[in-house]
């Protein structure tokens, strides 16, 4: 019994609480950036999730990010008839329970209609109410005068197809579009980064989570934003998604403009020459590498350590970082820190 915390006749068996362990995630910056790993893709009750504004928050600290947009519908609330509260409630109730947990919390709404437009979050919004519109574009163009940050959600969602439209080109031609989302739930679209970097848009990835997330990524991390901010606020990240310094990142695949995703692999990966024409490599991160060495394929894993020959053209190609749609990431063994 000497585990055991007495209360009168009760014994609290304190140590089976999980609900404040946090899973850390080690994911170093470079320069002056710091790395906020961030989820800008969330609905709860007041939409149509499943979960409370609050509990959004444990699930997001417990799971290690620093930051998430609460994102429920405008057009869409299916328990509208049994909650209180304007557009902006859902919010509010998570501002309350992130500043307790240090978490940062943005104010978003997702504006949605079927294809050719489909669904956009709006980020850093003042009043998710002025933005309830019966046209969309309206809707949208409101967002933009509160200084919203536009993200075009799951372009290939619904029928599997990434489809850029007329109204996609115009939208992107007129600056209402700031970001493409090209991870999402259980999806990947390389082609959506493609776009990216030919319209200078910048690189997103969101859960879109609607249930509880425990578990639905089998222990893996949840598709997330990494972001490269200069501070912790909410101002930071506003700043670095507007100069485009993001990775999109699940299930071990990355995403990101060229100079983003090289300087980030700089800082994740070190390397050791030893005396037998090999080189000792070293993930210092916690996301892992796909390494193609001339006709040689390595896994680089997540804190560890390995042996692998120097290549004759000192060339690496990282297959699990995209940086086009059919392009990976090219490296110099040469660029790396020596251990």
């Amino acid at each position: 019994m000497n585990n055991l915390h007495k209360k009168k006749d009760v014994y609290e068996l304190t140590r089976l609480n999980n609900l404040f362990t946090r899973n850390e995630i080690n994911i170093p910056g470079f320069d002056d950036y710091r790395v906020l790993k961030c989820d800008f893709h969330t609905h709860t009750v007041f939409s149509d999730g499943l979960v409370w504004p609050d509990g959004r928050i444990y699930e997001a600290w417990q799971d290690g990010l620093d930051a998430i947009a609460i994102t429920d519908h405008i057009e869409h609330r299916i328990n509208q008839d049994l909650l209180n509260g304007d557009l902006n409630q859902s919010y509010k109730i998570a501002k309350t329970a992130a500043d307790d947990m240090e978490l940062i919390v943005i104010p978003g709404v997702e504006i949605t209609r079927d294809k050719p437009l489909g669904h956009f979050n709006a980020l850093f919004i003042q009043d998710a109410n002025l933005i309830e519109k019966e046209d969309p574009l309206d809707s949208l163009a409101e967002a933009k005068k509160q200084g919203a940050f536009i993200v075009w959600n799951h372009p290939g969602w619904p029928d599997n197809n990434v489809t850029l439209y007329p109204i996609h080109e115009q939208l992107i031609t007129k600056g209402i579009i700031n970001g493409i989302e090209v991870m999402n739930y259980k999806d990947f679209y390389p082609k959506a980064i493609h776009w990216c970097v030919s319209f200078k848009k910048t690189i997103m990835a969101g859960s879109d989570v609607h249930c509880t997330i425990s578990g639905m990524y089998r222990n893996r991390f949840r598709p997330m934003t990494l972001v490269f901010a200069r501070e912790k606020s909410e101002a930071g990240i506003h700043e670095a998604l507007l100069a485009r310094r993001t990775i999109a990142l699940f299930d071990g695949y990355m995403a990101g403009e060229i100079q983003i995703l090289s300087q980030f692999v700089k800082s994740c990966i070190k390397i050791k020459y030893m005396k037998n024409s090999c080189i000792a490599v070293t993930n210092v991160s916690d996301i892992p590498f796909h390494i193609f060495n001339e006709d040689d394929s390595y896994m680089l894993p997540e804190r560890k350590t390995i042996m692998m020959r120097i290549p004759a053209n000192h060339l690496w190609t990282l297959e699990n970082c995209f940086v086009k749609e059919d392009s990976k990431l090219s490296i110099s063994i040469n660029e790396l820190r020596l251990e």
